[in-house]
């Protein structure tokens, strides 16, 4: 898994496995909802399951610890690792608990939240999380600045371009 990192960057890593899973999702609830017509659709069904597993473990099991310990310098870095574990096991003790209630409420559809949240978690990462491979903390905290900067600069430009029209 390390060599694996550092080869293909963390970004890429986590967007792959975000589609990977996104995909997966969309196959177990089309594995489910066909599965009454199509006794075949059970391996479907498993097959998703299996790559849903693999993709998590290629990219959003580990990578989020490799870049939260990248994206925060040595004394915010603790804190900011123990908020995210506190968010990760929360949100699996959420599904957890909540899971079956919700697969009775929705039936063989409820993959489609997963899938949702999926999609929404890799437009956030796609736009939102720099790579952080071979970079230093100064580096990428140089990054989030020329990101403020600019949409700083879009903000003023608009606000601008409002009054010459007014």
């Amino acid at each position: 898994q390390v060599f694996l990192v550092e080869k293909a960057g963390r970004r890429s890593l986590f967007l792959a496995g975000l589609m990977g899973m996104l995909l997966s999702a969309v196959a177990m609830t089309v594995g489910l909802v066909l599965l009454s017509q199509f006794a075949w659709m059970s391996y479907v069904s498993m097959v998703a399951i299996f790559l849903f597993v693999i993709f998590f473990e290629v990219g959003p099991g580990p990578i989020p610890w490799f870049i939260v310990a990248e994206l925060f310098s040595q004394g915010p870095r603790p804190a900011a690792i123990a908020v995210a574990g506190f968010c990760n096991w929360a949100c699996n003790f959420i599904v957890g608990m909540c899971f079956q209630y919700i697969a009775d409420l929705c039936g063989p559809y409820v993959f489609v939240i997963f899938a949702a949240l999926l999609l929404v978690f890799f437009l956030f990462a796609y736009f939102k999380v720099p790579e952080t491979k071979g970079k230093s903390f100064e580096e990428i905290a140089a990054v989030f600045r020329r990101k403020k900067l600019m949409a700083k600069t879009m903000t003023e430009l608009e606000d601008l371009r409002r009054s010459e029209e007014a």
